[in-house]
């Protein structure tokens, strides 16, 4: 016995070593892993997406009737888990996967909040009548902490689901007071700590709009767009929409 706690301690100990590195580590990717897309309605996101190659547009909305594309239509979060099923049974068939609207699925992870929330002991009797109230009726906003980890389970598991997940927003166009003038701000349409979660999970945060036929991407973080990149190549760029250009490897 005693032979066997002493070789079960060395091979934890082993098991325990680690190597520190003593020089830089060089990028290992410089295309986007998750990336963001927003923009006004109609402006043209899904059929962006449809003219990516390899890309999955998983539609959320009834958005992409009037597109030929790789869509699948899902109408709520038990047939998206059986789409993420088979998309990993199937072993990652698509190089891209896209969701279409992330608003809409925070929408639905409102109702597995519920689920989540109900599942503790405080809330074991909440609207135990099935009346429909909403997990976010808690007192002193208490609910949106089930919201915010229902929607955070869902981000890990689509993240699963390609070597590139694409999630396409609203836009919320609102005001903000700038020294005493009114500026309009372009942000995306998610609930306070859930758009914290999602752009920084993204590597890549586009804003699309439309310059005369044009449809253009904007990573430049400055003004009032919410935009951004970690990847040096689109770091600050406003470009033609033109996937090439950003899913370089």
């Amino acid at each position: 016995m005693k032979l066997i706690c002493q070789h079960l301690q060395l091979k934890k100990e082993k098991n325990n070593n680690m190597e520190l590195p003593k020089t830089k580590i060089g990028a290992t990717r410089k295309s986007p892993k998750n990336m963001v897309i927003y923009g006004p309605p109609k402006i043209g996101k899904t059929t962006a997406l449809s003219q990516l190659d390899n890309c999955l547009i998983i539609d959320l909305e009834e958005g992409s009737d009037m597109i030929e594309a790789l869509k699948i239509k899902v109408n709520n979060l038990n047939m998206l888990a059986a789409v993420g099923k088979e998309i990993m049974k199937e072993k990652k068939p698509y190089k891209y996967v896209a969701i279409d609207t992330v608003t809409r699925l925070e929408e639905w992870c409102e109702i597995e909040g519920k689920r989540i929330y109900r599942d503790t002991p405080m809330g074991k009797n909440f609207d135990k009548d099935n009346k429909g109230v909403s997990v976010l009726s808690l007192p002193n906003g208490a609910g949106y902490l089930y919201l915010r980890i229902a929607f955070k389970r869902w981000i890990d598991r689509l993240n699963l689901l390609a070597d590139h997940v694409i999630l396409v927003g609203h836009l919320k166009d609102k005001m903000l007071d700038k020294k005493g003038k009114e500026v309009s701000s372009k942000d995306l349409d998610l609930t306070g700590k859930i758009k914290q979660i999602t752009c920084a999970n993204a590597d890549a945060i586009g804003y699309i709009y439309r310059e005369d036929d044009k449809t253009m991407i904007s990573f430049n973080s400055q003004g009032d767009i919410t935009a951004g990149s970690r990847c040096d190549h689109l770091k600050g760029q406003d470009m033609e929409l033109d996937w090439t250009q950003i899913f370089i490897d």
